[in-house]
């Protein structure tokens, strides 16, 4: 893939939300354009926390003139600093520094509610687990903004990501024997081929608007995601983005206030449904009983309606295997006359084979060896379009939860990194400063505590 190529891949992967009176056209183009109208403006104008959208906290932010303060969580500070290095993960961000933002507040600062969130429930219920010893450290940085700064507001979303998957793959596949690879394109078209019911399904709504029980779409739903992974994803965003937009409960309605979406929300619904979760943060697995589903959203939020909820997750997962997994402009029909080969299914469904690709190749014959390598040039393309747009926070595209990272590959980028502490009103303080240096280098994954439990770090090389 050439450079050119790979500069409007990740253009494609960025959802841009600094142009409010100039709607995304990418999707609104072709056979998607009725449908990602209609949603923008569902999502933004008929739904209780809408506004949050556009005007956010975050966005306060990244869009401020001073420095950027953000809060990061380690478990191993105590390594990090015998190294001093910090060293992004590919999973985060594709490879920056997991942060949330912070806002001062009086002597101190005040953490957005997803920061709160990870440093007081879920980085201590993932040391209860199998850290003894650590203790979850909280990191302030302070980041000097540079005045050629990118003033927009570009996030990087996960879910677009297919058809670099798919490219990198294409140029890395060499890595394969020839009956490695012929093994791997035989996994990935089987997988798709016995998952087409619920392609079909979904393509029938959004297509030619198809009438389907809200119920029985997720429990064929619930049945695809063991075949299609990137399922699990997309219906852990999709339930995620409901919550956050149509909770009214009281914490909701003062985080709103705030300018921030309640990220408890999703956080509680994921780790109370699957508490192994904390610290391996798989949505492959993400599989809700749908038995179960209105006993699930009463326990995270009585506030939100099960019936509405579901017809929501019928039409809105629907719309994003559209958009997100099928080739741009790109209708599959007739899946009866489906040609069940891989180049075939790469010209109508490229990012669906991307993103299966990405998450087999963990697993498949040799390639967890070279797997790192793949995540490395991956971030790579990343650095590289984010340093040409001068974008020195990437975030969470996907919605602006309040995810955002520092991009570790920015020149010249000037920061200071201190060890906070809490005080008693839940606010964070900087109380000593570290000689830290952030790396443009990825942790192999196997290092990685999103990953497994190994609290190793990487020794530096010997060369």
């Amino acid at each position: 893939m050439d450079t050119h190529d790979a500069y409007h891949l990740w253009a494609d992967a960025h959802a841009f939300y600094d142009t409010p009176l100039l709607p995304d056209t990418r999707d609104q183009v072709g056979p998607l354009a009725e449908q990602s109208a209609r949603w923008e403006s569902r999502l933004a104008e008929e739904t209780p926390h809408g506004a949050l959208l556009r005007t956010n906290a975050l966005f306060d932010a990244l869009n401020g003139d001073g420095p950027l303060h953000l809060l990061h969580v380690t478990h191993a500070l105590e390594e990090i600093s015998q190294h001093g290095f910090l060293y992004p993960s590919g999973g985060c961000l594709v490879g920056s520094i997991y942060c949330a933002p912070l806002t001062v507040h009086g002597s101190g600062y005040r953490m957005h509610n997803l920061a709160e969130y990870v440093l007081n429930k879920e980085a201590p219920a993932f040391v209860a687990k199998g850290g003894a010893g650590r203790t979850p450290t909280p990191l302030i940085f302070k980041i000097t903004r540079p005045r050629r700064a990118y003033r927009g507001l570009a996030g990087v979303d996960y879910l677009r990501l297919g058809a670099i998957h798919l490219s990198i793959y294409s140029d890395l596949e060499y890595l394969l024997s020839n009956t490695e690879r012929s093994a791997l394109r035989e996994t990935i078209v089987s997988r798709i081929k016995n998952s087409t019911a619920f392609l079909a399904l979904a393509a029938a709504i959004v297509y030619e608007g198809a009438e389907v029980a809200a119920p029985s779409f997720l429990e064929l739903l619930d049945e695809t995601i063991p075949r299609l992974p990137i399922l699990g994803y997309l219906y852990f965003e999709a339930l995620a983005e409901y919550l956050m937009l149509h909770s009214t409960s009281d914490h909701s309605q003062q985080l709103a206030e705030r300018g921030e979406f309640n990220n408890w929300l999703y956080k509680d619904m994921l780790f109370t449904t699957f508490p192994d979760m904390a610290g391996r943060f798989d949505l492959a697995k993400f599989r809700p009983a749908p038995s179960r589903f209105d006993i699930l959203l009463a326990s995270v939020d009585t506030t939100v309606d099960p019936t509405h909820a579901r017809a929501y997750l019928r039409d809105r997962i629907s719309y994003l295997v559209a958009a997100r997994l099928f080739t741009p402009g790109q209708i599959p029909e007739a899946w009866r006359h489906t040609r069940w080969e891989f180049d075939s299914l790469a010209t109508q469904m490229g990012p669906l084979l991307g993103h299966l690709i990405h998450r087999e190749l963990r697993t498949f014959g040799r390639y967890p060896d070279f797997y790192f390598y793949f995540d490395q040039h991956k971030a790579l393309q990343a650095w590289n379009y984010w340093n040409h747009m001068d974008i020195i926070a990437p975030f969470n595209g996907t919605m602006p939860k309040g995810e955002v990272g520092i991009n570790p590959a920015y020149p010249d980028l000037e920061y200071s990194i201190y060890r906070a502490v809490r005080d008693s009103a839940g606010r964070v303080h900087p109380v000593e400063k570290l000689d830290l240096t952030i790396a443009p280098r990825l942790v192999d994954i196997k290092y990685t505590l999103m990953r497994n439990n190994k609290w190793s770090v990487p020794e530096p090389s010997p060369n």
